[in-house]
């Protein structure tokens, strides 16, 4: 465990974290060895996480990138391919999406000359419906790009049904529910392609860092294509030859027999990740399963603890669904005798650390105000979440005793002031 879960807890003056890595003395040899080695590029062991990585999820190929940011920017781009033909997005196309969520979503959407479609979202479990969602499809719509809620499945079965009725495609944004099942199945396992971030206050860390998923191997090769400047070759740095007939292409205008390694077939990127945080990710992946119970034997302590607490919405999961939480959201009664600010501020006078439902209602922040977009329906509950709503730590290295403090405090100041 981190250093803070060794230090003996003294309420009210150990910071309780709301997120954060978990890490032991194998994750530290493992990255004493591969800086000892000088592993400082992308090498062998990125390609065995990625194999791992790709087992544990269910896929067939996982590519490691430098965050989960720069995985949704990939996961997008690759829909604008030209090797996608007459399905490739252009701009102008439409993407749905949640206006109740984190930037990085988003983001790809805007960063590609496409529209976002923003949806509002259920309060309790803080995600958006396949009705909200069908009823967004327009002539425009050409795919669906949304995130799990703080580790809390959306309807994933049913919006993958429509977009396959739909002819759309369709990106699971990961990044907070590695672990979480819908109808007995990965989240991350639905969408043409999905995305994992390491950040240290993820599931697993490997400092920074992030994946794009996806069994479907034309997008996989596009994926890593764009991640690595855009060339065409799949030869890892420091080989040669691997497909025997590196000086055999013509492609675009080049002359006959042009060096393959240097050919370009997309306006990429590079945002590889290095060796040493794969490393760090490899001895991680050994503990998912344990770091995903705790998220849930968490979670459910401060379910149970607050339990008809007075003016507060407690989060439930989706139905049919299984989390692997990333946080505990807690809504403030807009009628309520407090104020959300209020009950945020006596927690972490108490050292509680709290975090905002990531942007609220994305529409209203001065980045998205004058973008294009368009918005279906209302965005009442996304309003809501931007003024009442906050989250509290479920992550492994909070004891049961931090997790009872945390429920006493909340209780004593609703008790306070009701």
């Amino acid at each position: 465990m981190d250093a803070r879960a060794e230090e003996p807890f003294v309420p009210g003056v150990t910071e309780i974290w709301p997120s954060g890595a978990v890490l032991d003395e194998t994750d530290r040899a493992a990255l004493v060895e591969a800086a000892l080695e000088m592993r400082i590029a992308a090498g062998p062991s990125s390609r065995r996480f990625e194999s791992r990585f790709a087992r544990k999820l269910g896929h067939r190929k996982a590519h490691l990138t430098n965050s989960g940011s720069s995985a949704n920017l990939l996961a997008m781009t690759a829909f604008t391919s030209h090797l996608l033909e007459e399905r490739r997005l252009r701009p102008q196309d439409e993407v749905i999406t949640v206006a109740a969520g984190f930037p990085t979503t988003v983001n790809p959407i805007l960063q590609n000359g496409l529209v976002p479609v923003f949806v509002d979202v259920e309060l309790g479990t803080y995600n958006t419906t396949a009705a909200r969602v069908a009823e967004a499809i327009g002539p425009r719509t050409r795919a669906i790009m949304i995130a799990h809620a703080l580790g809390n499945p959306f309807e994933v079965a049913e919006i993958a049904q429509l977009a396959a009725d739909h002819d759309l495609f369709l990106i699971e944004d990961n990044c907070d529910a590695v672990g979480s099942t819908y109808d007995g199945k990965l989240t991350g396992t639905f969408g043409d392609l999905t995305t994992v971030s390491f950040y240290p206050a993820h599931h697993l860390t490997t400092g920074e860092g992030g994946c794009v998923l996806t069994s479907n191997l034309a997008l996989a090769r596009i994926v890593e294509s764009l991640r690595d400047w855009g060339r065409d070759c799949w030869c890892e740095p420091g080989e040669t030859n691997k497909c025997l007939k590196r000086f055999q292409y013509q492609m675009g205008t080049l002359p006959e027999g042009y060096d393959h390694k240097y050919i370009f077939s997309h306006v990429g990127y590079n945002l590889k990740a290095t060796d040493i945080q794969a490393a760090l990710g490899l001895t991680q992946l050994d503990k998912l399963d344990a770091f995903c119970a705790a998220r849930r034997r968490n979670w459910q302590r401060l379910r149970d603890g607050l339990e008809g607490t007075p003016h507060l919405l407690l989060p439930r999961a989706t139905e049919r669904s299984d989390p692997s939480w990333f946080g505990f959201a807690l809504t403030v009664d807009p009628e309520a005798p407090f104020s959300r600010g209020a009950l945020v501020d006596f927690l972490e006078s108490r050292k509680i650390g709290t975090r905002r439902l990531f942007a609220g209602n994305l529409t209203r922040h001065p980045a998205y105000i004058d973008q294009p977009h368009r918005v279906v329906g209302d965005l009442t509950n996304s309003d809501i979440v931007t003024e009442q709503t906050f989250w509290i730590g479920v992550y492994p290295a909070l004891t049961e005793e931090m997790l009872d403090y945390v429920i006493s405090s909340v209780t004593e100041f609703v008790e306070k002031h009701s």
